[in-house]
């Protein structure tokens, strides 16, 4: 193997690790590019989980708050039934007290509830930050893939047509074309030399009849030419 051969197999080499090389970049991206998206899928379960249960606790909430509202209602109602005599005095402020402890509790859980509810709304707007986040990634991701890929298609459109000129015979061609130039001069040479052959095998007879025949053909012309002068005289 010559050393112009050894160096072109070096150089497809390294060409060929060089693009193995360039695709491991797209391979990785679209790992990552699934992996995002799993990922997405995955809060944004998460999210909807987490703002049901914001929405849960904030309806827990004014439940509880018209809960407290009702039993100082019915505290104050026994206060009046008490007063006007309608009821046991020492009877409705017992119920009276008893109401007015359930309307502390409910207030409780009204502060916790909402407490709670606030928390996960914070939550919420944390994970809809990252899910944002994610959304963009993803986006710049596939942008940033699809010129990748059409790099790669480039670099091995450019590879495939160096390599085809690599292996074109330059020599090879300018000698097959200076052949067949060779050839096209000495088939007109003959062609030529043909004819003349064909020239030179006529008769004596024959030249003298190919004279005699073209000199009748203008005589008889010229005797057209006048006889149709002398019409018109």
């Amino acid at each position: 193997m010559n050393i112009f051969k050894r160096l072109v197999n070096i150089g497809k080499a390294e060409l060929h690790s060089v693009i193995d090389d360039f695709e491991d970049p797209i391979k990785l991206t679209e790992q990552g590019i699934r992996e995002m998206k799993e990922q997405l899928a995955e809060k944004v379960e998460a999210l909807a989980q987490l703002k049901a249960l914001s929405i849960r606790k904030k309806n827990e909430a004014e439940a509880e708050e018209l809960s407290a509202k009702e039993y100082y209602k019915k505290a104050v109602l026994l206060v009046q039934k008490a007063e006007k005599g309608e009821v046991d005095g020492a009877e409705a402020d017992r119920l009276a007290k008893e109401a007015l402890k359930k309307q502390a509790a409910a207030q409780e859980k009204v502060a916790s509830l909402k407490e709670e509810s606030e928390k996960l709304h914070g939550d919420c707007d944390k994970m809809q930050g990252n899910i944002d986040y994610l959304k963009a990634s993803i986006s710049k991701w596939e942008t940033e893939l699809k010129t990748l890929n059409a790099r790669v298609q480039v670099s091995e459109a450019t590879r495939d047509i160096n390599q085809k000129m690599t292996q074109i015979d330059t020599g090879g061609t300018v000698s097959m074309l200076e052949k067949l130039k060779e050839r096209v001069i000495q088939q007109e040479a003959e062609a030529e030399a043909y004819l003349e052959i064909s020239k030179a095998g006529k008769s004596v007879d024959e030249e003298i009849d190919a004279l005699v025949k073209n000199e009748d053909t203008e005589a008889g012309d010229a005797l057209q030419k006048l006889k149709e002068s002398l019409k018109k005289g």
